[in-house]
């Protein structure tokens, strides 16, 4: 059964497109009053407007989530409009190509907006929660997160370390009603895919790429994470799920 937000707070961020849009949608859908964050404001804006236009409740707060001073008033801005916050999707994050295999700038970035971004989200998310003795996050990684990939150094090492925070936080809070879970896309339908699936032959590499012969879409995602966040994952925490056609099952 479809999960019942009504009454209940969640943010997202990287919420101006691709999986963060469609999870601030089906927060939305479900009932839920959402913070949509990102740094691209156009983009944030028009999923607030999406959810408003269906009739839901939205708010969008600009935040650069590598920036505490940032994710501090993004989760403050929230709970000062509803009250509290029941459910948080760290999203935002970057590919990190590198044109050198040792570019210490791309590599520090990445780490920073990947990595870095998602631990100053979960302590001021987990601060909040704490307060109210409950609250579910899940932390976007990747299936890269899960194995290696030879051509995304950064990538691949701020993944894995999200894996690794996931599991942390999850251990240390088992006991005070807040679940950390993370989320492993592999080969999906945004824009980060679709540079790649606009040369020739693109869209059939990258589908290629998953046992199912197909790219996933960003509302397979969400449709995981909102499970994540319910009641029905109630005894689910520490882990990285994969959501990737099979991609990790080779």
């Amino acid at each position: 059964m479809p999960a019942d937000y009504s009454g209940r707070v969640a943010l997202v961020t990287g919420g101006g497109g691709g999986i963060g849009r469609a999870t601030a949608l089906a927060f939305a859908g479900a009932g839920a009053r959402v913070a949509v964050s990102d740094i691209d404001e156009p983009g944030g804006q028009e999923t607030v407007a999406q959810i408003l236009d269906a009739g839901g409740e939205a708010i969008f707060v600009r935040a650069d989530v590598s920036q505490a001073a940032d994710v501090d008033s993004l989760v403050a801005r929230t709970v000062e409009t509803w009250g509290r916050l029941d459910a948080a999707f760290n999203n935002a994050g970057i590919n990190g190509f590198m044109k050198d295999e040792w570019d210490e700038e791309v590599f520090s970035r990445t780490l920073a907006i990947n990595l870095t971004g998602v631990m100053l989200c979960m302590r001021r998310e987990i601060r909040q929660m704490l307060e109210q003795g409950q609250g579910a996050i899940v932390n976007t990684a990747s299936m890269n997160g899960l194995v290696g990939n030879a051509g995304q150094p950064a990538y691949v090492s701020s993944k894995h370390g999200v894996v690794g925070i996931t599991r942390q936080a999850a251990l240390q809070h088992a006991r005070s009603g807040i679940r950390v879970n993370a989320v492993c896309p592999g080969v999906i339908d945004t824009a980060m895919t679709a540079p790649v699936a606009a040369a020739p032959g693109g869209t059939e590499l990258l589908a290629s790429m998953t046992p199912m012969g197909r790219m996933g879409q960003p509302e397979e995602i969400a449709s995981v994470v909102l499970w994540l966040c319910s009641e029905e994952a109630s005894f689910v925490t520490g882990q990285p799920i994969a959501v990737d056609g099979g991609a990790t099952a080779q």
